[in-house]
């Protein structure tokens, strides 16, 4: 039997902030053919991709990049070619964007980069499309040419506007839709058919354990480090953090907190800690490379991320594989990762003296802070694993393909 041959559009590929993505859509290679398609570039420039990202980059099938002729050329050989497909899969863009014109044009835009990404899958002979964060997309490819599709549902931003983002037609579409928690899951069904139900099937995403291994446990550091690795933005809440981290400071511990990632809340962040008066135990990193990013879990002594919206965090589950104990917030995926009290500590999202308890608690008593990392990287061996997850997908995605190849098959003998 011949490798499934899939397609794999990402909103973004290579993006530092989709790094789980790639590693998964690296070990799905092992067992599918995988084609992967990108609506944009990646999101550095080559010079500062790691060696994986730019053997990604040029796997990769760039839709915005073409421009505006590629798409308008795209656009008029599907009408010459598909005219009924072509006006059908129009009206139905039309539908989705409703009368608000802003979100018409948005629309048509995605019909046109569906339009783009059918025509490259018809000119390759790829019947399947799996889909992280660009649904609506997939689903005009649909529409317009007929393609199967299956889609990764991450949240949370798509459960705060389940009609908006139109996950039930999704759902109804979709050879199957993964979500990436029991959190997602229950969202998707209170926005689908319960006859849908059945298509959802929850597959974690994970990280490899061998690539994070565990760091060295250090007893009695001088400062003992805090890092938050993650976007600069205001979901991330890092407010929260340096407030926290300020009231450990206030009562005497001797603490430095790094905070790693880019975002629109550079400068704020800045400024807080300016006006805490705290610049010298708060470090700003802003965007590190991956071998720089490895450095700094090295010297880490505790993990921090009081989100106010998360999917299931790729970084809380690289710092549990490094033994590093972490804290987080109870909201949405994040329970299924971390047990509190066992695996990690979690608090409620926005509460600063949480916050600041939770951190104090490992910052006192080393003997935790050991017991919790450890149990930590056991529950990703358990649960989180990148290889075993990222097959439980390609099971999904080779059986899906199989069952549409069947189908054909059987149609083709009909009479």
């Amino acid at each position: 039997m011949h490798t499934p041959r899939v397609a794999c559009l990402i909103a973004q590929h290579p993006a530092i902030n989709h790094a789980v993505i790639l590693r998964e859509v690296r070990n799905l290679r092992a067992a599918l053919d995988i084609y992967t398609v990108s609506m944009r570039g990646p999101d550095r420039p080559p010079d500062q991709l790691s060696p994986e990202e730019r053997d990604e980059a040029g796997r990769t099938y760039y839709i915005k990049p073409q421009g505006a002729l590629a798409a308008a050329v795209a656009l008029a050989r599907t009408l010459g070619s598909h005219p009924a497909r072509f006006t059908t899969g129009l009206l139905y863009a039309a539908k989705l964007g409703g009368f608000a014109p802003k979100q018409l044009l948005l629309h048509l835009a995605y019909f046109a980069e569906a339009v783009m990404v059918g025509r490259w899958m018809r000119e390759n002979g790829l019947t399947h499309l799996h889909t992280h964060y660009s649904s609506t997309v997939a689903l005009l490819v649909h529409e317009i040419f007929g393609l199967d599709i299956s889609i990764s549902f991450h949240g949370p931003d798509e459960f705060e506007n389940p009609s908006g983002f139109f996950i039930r037609e999704k759902v109804a579409a979709s050879t199957f839709v993964r979500a990436i928690s029991q959190y997602a899951r229950s969202q998707l069904m209170k926005s689908s058919a319960a006859s849908d139900w059945g298509r959802i099937h929850v597959v974690y995403m994970g990280v490899d354990p061998d690539a994070f291994a565990p760091r060295p446990f250090r007893r009695h550091p001088s400062p003992l480090e805090i890092i938050c690795v993650g976007r600069l933005a205001r979901a991330k809440a890092q407010h929260i953090l340096i407030a926290a981290v300020q009231n450990l400071l206030d009562s005497g511990r001797d603490v430095l907190l790094r905070l790693v990632g880019g975002g629109p809340d550079h400068k704020s962040l800045e400024e807080d800690v300016a006006r805490r008066g705290i610049k010298s135990q708060v470090v700003i990193h802003g965007f590190t490379p991956q071998a720089e990013l490895e450095a700094l879990y090295q010297q880490a002594d505790i993990f921090a991320l009081p989100s106010f919206a998360e999917g299931v965090p790729g970084v809380l589950m690289e710092a549990m594989a490094m033994e590093i104990p972490c804290v987080s917030t109870w909201i949405t995926g994040i329970p299924e990762l971390i047990r509190n009290g066992q695996d990690g500590l979690l608090v409620a999202p926005s509460d600063v003296e949480g916050c600041s308890e939770a951190l104090r608690t490992l910052v006192d008593d080393p003997e935790l802070r050991l017991r919790i990392g450890q149990a930590g990287r056991q529950r990703v061996l358990e649960r989180f694993d990148l290889r075993r997850n990222s097959n439980e997908l390609a099971d999904l995605l080779n059986g899906s393909c199989q069952d549409a190849a069947c189908s054909r098959a059987a149609a083709g003998r009909r009479p």
